[in-house]
């Protein structure tokens, strides 16, 4: 399991005092200041974080030792983390922190090792697990009931059901030649109608 969790980022300053907006990753946005001393990813920079009020969807927040534009837009873009001992238990094993699922193993139904999750990622349409494969390279799968049908925090792993349709990767041009391949042009890849 990760050591830290990402609950929040700076995202720019706000005025000319110091004053610096802040983007909560948190279920309820204000808890991000509940879960103890705010660092960076490595714990060498500690933030002593007020919140202020609103603009727009991020806080505005007084930052100990912050007290110029200049100071809070040189923080911009830092993400900010709290001790994963910080954050409560989840109530259920059904119920578990995006974190939890990073190293874990990805292994098909009949248990073949399938590789590791790498990341997760929120593109707007739902989460997606990056894995990388036991051969190496990397997937991208919707993490979604249908093709992550269990996970097993405890256990160090995930089960996934791949897609049927995976969509066509560099070097996979066979299909359209056995099909009697595709005119005006190379069209290696692609998927006909």
């Amino acid at each position: 399991m990760t050591a830290k969790i990402c609950v929040g980022q700076f995202a720019g300053s706000h005025g000319v005092r110091g004053l610096v907006k802040l983007r909560s990753f948190t279920a309820e946005p204000a808890d991000v200041m509940t879960y103890g001393p705010l660092s960076d990813e490595t714990g060498t920079r500690r933030f002593t974080v007020t919140l202020q009020g609103m603009v727009k969807d991020n806080f505005l927040a007084k930052v100990d030792g912050v007290t110029s534009r200049e100071q809070a837009q040189a923080l911009a873009g830092l993400r900010l983390y709290v001790e994963r001992g910080a954050l409560p238990a989840t109530e259920d094993e059904d119920e578990f922190y995006h974190a939890d699922l990073i190293g874990l193993r990805a292994e098909l139904a009949d248990g073949t090792v399938y590789g590791t999750v790498k990341a997760i990622y929120d593109f707007g349409a739902g989460d997606v697990l990056e894995i990388r494969t036991a051969g190496g390279p990397l997937e991208m799968l919707p993490f979604s009931k249908a093709c992550v049908p269990a996970v097993d925090v405890r256990g160090g792993r995930i089960v996934v059901d791949l897609p049927a349709v995976i969509e066509a990767r560099e070097g996979s041009g066979d299909e359209a030649e056995e099909a009697g391949g595709e005119e005006g042009g190379d069209r290696s890849g692609e998927e006909g109608p």
